[in-house]
């Protein structure tokens, strides 16, 4: 179908995941003007109309290749080794940047930042291996999404049983630190069905107080969290793995189903909270919880 648009504005969130639902709802309300198609995220593109050229290099679909790097130890990460002939140790950092724009215009950007966990860019490998040419990494992509959600779609945690453990510890220049972490759920089978780690950090004053916050913070702190918990809710996919307080900061994580509900939480108490602190928050995949090993304690 035919249309009269004249220019398209596409907003980005520069890789960074914890944007993407707030621009999305921005998108949701933008106005409806003659000529213009607001776009929340740059959308994929076919193999044939993606070819990028930069600093006297071309990548196309005729000259990148990829690869599954398999781990027994984590099976459902997607690691791919991108092949480009002309990789060197002298221009990877070229290669790279090309590579990169290239799958963020071929994949679309919401997938490129979502669906690969680790990407690894190299020349052509002399030995013997099979390369799979990119224009099939589309598809290699919807077949892996497509198995982990047959195999995690269900599972939901039950931490009706769970044991929380406190951890306290000191630094060398005298302040303390104190977390509280589920570390039943650090054990737990299942994490990669929510692979999402949802982080959100508060800062407070506790110079006085070798780090930790006083009486009246740790109310304030507490009120943090409850907002939290009152839309993250784990029956719906939202686990809270606990937190850690120490060096006038407080974060509180959470491993979640998807990302999007947890950056507009986030974001509201940001907003609710700002006139008392100073809170910023960060969301990234790590389906195997590595973020957490930290805590582990045997």
């Amino acid at each position: 179908m035919k249309t009269d648009v004249e220019a398209e504005l596409v907003l980005t969130p520069d890789g960074n995941l914890r944007n993407v639902a707030l621009i999305e709802e921005l998108i949701k309300d933008a106005p409806k003007l003659s000529g213009w198609v607001f776009t929340a995220l740059k959308p994929e593109l076919k193999i044939e109309d993606t070819s990028i050229e930069m600093g006297g290099y071309k990548f196309t679909s005729e000259n990148l290749f990829f690869c599954s790097n398999d781990n027994e130890g984590y099976p459902d990460e997607i690691d791919l080794t991108i092949a480009y002939a002309e990789w060197n140790e002298e221009n990877k950092d070229d290669i790279e940047v090309g590579v990169n724009i290239f799958l963020d215009n071929y994949l679309g950007e919401l997938n490129f930042i979502t669906t690969i966990d680790t990407i690894r860019i190299s020349g052509i490998p002399k030995e013997k291996i099979d390369l799979i040419p990119i224009s099939k990494l589309k598809d290699f992509l919807k077949w892996r999404k497509k198995e982990f959600i047959e195999k995690y779609e269900d599972v939901i945690y039950n931490s009706n049983d769970a044991r929380c453990s406190i951890l306290e510890f000191n630094f060398n220049d005298g302040d303390k630190g104190i977390a509280a972490v589920n570390t039943e759920i650090l054990r737990w089978n299942n994490q990669a069905s929510h692979p999402w780690i949802c982080s959100i950090e508060v800062d407070y004053d506790g110079t006085s107080n070798k780090g930790m916050p006083n009486k009246e913070t740790q109310e304030a702190l507490e009120k943090v969290e409850n907002q939290i918990e009152v839309k993250l809710i784990e029956s719906e996919g939202y686990i809270n793995i606990g937190r850690m307080t120490a060096k006038s900061k407080r974060t509180i994580y959470f491993a979640c189903k998807e990302f999007r509900k947890p950056s507009i939480v986030f974001h509201e108490v940001k907003m609710i909270f700002k006139d008392k602190f100073e809170i910023e928050f960060d969301i990234y995949k790590d389906k195997y919880w590595q973020t957490f090993n930290k805590f582990i304690v045997d």
